[in-house]
């Protein structure tokens, strides 16, 4: 099976970004986004909402309504990672 992740669509408001990292973070360990830790920079919503998505979908096991996010997500196959900060 080919990896996937699912990251913020580029179109999202800002207001669907913050209830998106809100929800994925109630529900998964979120922490690797804090200041200090390898995916806190760029430090805005569009990078944070879009860690924060795809831990929640890896965790519920990369099916495609994990990320939905009322339409504000997108499935890519390729690796967004960057730096130190590493999509699983």
């Amino acid at each position: 099976m080919q990896k996937s992740w699912c990251v913020a669509k580029p179109s999202s408001d800002q207001a669907t970004l913050l209830a998106n990292i809100n929800f994925a973070c109630s529900q998964v360990d979120c922490r690797v986004m804090q200041k200090g830790c390898p995916c806190f920079s760029p430090d805005n919503l569009m990078s944070h909402a879009s860690i924060a998505m795809n831990l929640y979908y890896q965790a519920k096991g990369r099916n495609q309504w994990n990320c939905d996010f009322r339409g504000s997500a997108l499935i890519g196959i390729t690796n967004p990672s960057y730096a130190d900060c590493i999509y699983d």
